[in-house]
């Protein structure tokens, strides 16, 4: 029996593997921490605050939008977070907040319009099928890339397919933006000021406060909204949910329902998804200086639980953080635990109904200048995208398949779907697939590269020729739906 428990437990059997899964987390005092070692442990408890905080704003306003439970989002926030953490073995540090991706997809499949006491969205379930769809095909992704590797999802979203889609999702959002912020001449004047506070916040503010400008500029504005509707200048925010709700419970947890229609809506935020997480994979690679790229298709496999899970609880599905990942760029602090503490203090926020109910009290101005700042954002990084890694635009297939994905994302609103049989498909699906379907059908266009300068056909090549790129083997960068937070050059070919 003896040797039989030794040959087990011996070094090169599953034990041994599994003990080596989980870094060892050496403590490291001062100065870069690496993500395999750990502060002292009242600094991690600091640091895992600090990062709750950077994730808070956009944690708690994406699922604000959709008409889903706050306290319910930061709760599967930090339980996607700890998911990841253990998928990845402690590999990657990284917090997976509600993804933006959602809004636009999730609101166009419920019907759901915020407004101060509109309570919960009615179609949550119908929502939550398809996101766990969503989740699952992010999954079976996740599979194939840790089978074999990444290289042929650069290949299907270049930079040109992916700065058309998130521009899409912002441009797609914007008449609901204003909608929310011009509901009236009080509420404009709100908007107005929130806008200008997350501005100057996002500017002039000192240390973290630049890290945070969606939370300060929200706080700003409620503030003033406040003082003005006890003035007598504007309406009074109603706190009747907020006197009624409980200290300390459960979560609002919902039964998910699936519908086809909603799953063929809300499923195409896969790419949106994969996009951000191999962006941000490349941002901590660059900063650490570690090979975490090895490690993506656990990354995505994570993701992919955590929104699965997300779903089924009843929120939205959830994404890598770049807040998170400014954060460890100013700290030099990469440690994983980190996150695992800063995902611990978002589960107990979880079980805080009073903390949620107070989050229902934003003012639609405030609420609506909020919407401008982020939907404006992401429809920026789009371009962004595109200027930073130099696309093509006398390139008659950059130019299509940008300008065809973002006009059909842009104009396709409201009620305005493509459907085939019970599956419908909204401006930013109908634009995602357009995009990805165009530039594979248009590469077939020919190609000529720039010649050296140093080259003796540098005198007799046109301009027009000289412009011309190999746009499939070009360096780019990718961002993010919340902050322009790059990731390293690499190549797509």
């Amino acid at each position: 029996m003896a040797p039989k428990l030794v040959r087990v437990f011996s070094e090169g059997s599953w034990w041994s593997r599994m003990n080596d899964y989980f870094p060892k987390f050496v403590m490291v005092k001062g100065g870069e921490i690496a993500p395999d070692e750990r502060p002292p442990w009242l600094q991690l408890g600091l640091l895992g605050l600090q990062h709750v905080l950077a994730m808070f704003g956009s944690t708690v306003f994406a699922p604000l939008v959709c008409g889903f439970d706050s306290n319910t989002a930061i709760f599967c926030s930090g339980i996607g977070t700890i998911l990841f953490f253990f998928i990845t073995g402690g590999r990657v540090p990284s917090y997976l907040g509600s993804s933006f991706a959602f809004i636009g997809v999730v609101t166009a499949a419920t019907g759901y319009q915020y407004s101060p006491g509109a309570g919960l969205n009615q179609h949550i379930p119908l929502a939550q099928g398809g996101i766990i769809i969503a989740g699952a095909v992010y999954a079976v992704v996740a599979v194939i890339v840790l089978l074999v590797g990444y290289r042929w999802v650069e290949f299907l979203m270049p930079p040109v397919v992916t700065g058309a889609v998130v521009m899409s999702i912002g441009l797609n959002l914007a008449g609901t933006a204003v909608h929310q912020a011009a509901a009236t001449s009080f509420d404009a004047w709100m908007a107005f000021t929130t806008v200008l506070a997350v501005a100057f916040f996002s500017v002039y503010g000192p240390g973290i406060t630049r890290r945070v400008p969606i939370l300060l500029g929200a706080i700003v504005g409620y503030v003033i909204d406040l003082i003005c509707g006890y003035a007598g200048a504007g309406p009074k925010i109603d706190y009747t949910e907020v006197g009624s709700a409980k200290w300390i419970g459960l979560p609002m947890f919902h039964t998910p329902a699936f519908d086809a229609h909603a799953i063929s809506l809300i499923t195409p935020v896969v790419i949106i998804l994969i996009a951000e997480n191999i962006g941000h994979i490349k941002a901590v690679s660059a900063m650490t200086g570690r090979n975490l790229e090895q490690y993506i298709g656990r990354a995505f496999m994570g993701d992919a639980i955590g929104t699965m899970v997300a779903g089924s609880l009843g929120s939205l599905g959830v994404t890598t953080y770049a807040e998170n990942i400014g954060v460890m760029a100013v700290t030099k602090i990469f440690s994983t635990l980190v996150f695992v503490t800063a995902a611990s203090v978002a589960v107990l926020i979880g079980f805080l109904p009073k903390f949620g109910a107070v989050i229902h009290t934003i003012p639609a101005g405030v609420f609506g200048g909020l919407s401008i700042v982020l939907f404006g954002l992401i429809a920026v990084s789009g371009a962004r995208i595109w200027i930073e890694n130099q696309i093509d635009f006398t390139n008659p297939r950059n130019l299509l398949t940008g300008g065809i994905a973002v006009l059909l994302g842009t104009g396709m609103t409201g009620d305005l779907k493509v459907t085939f049989g019970p599956i419908a498909f909204d401006g930013i699906g109908v634009s995602t697939i357009s995009a990805v379907i165009l530039y594979q059908v248009l590469r077939g266009y020919p190609q000529r590269s720039a010649p050296s300068p140093n080259s003796s056909e540098v005198n007799v090549v046109s301009g027009d020729e000289a412009l011309e790129k190999l746009e499939h083997s070009a360096e780019y960068q990718l961002y993010d739906l919340h902050h322009n937070v790059a990731a390293r050059h690499y190549r797509v070919d």
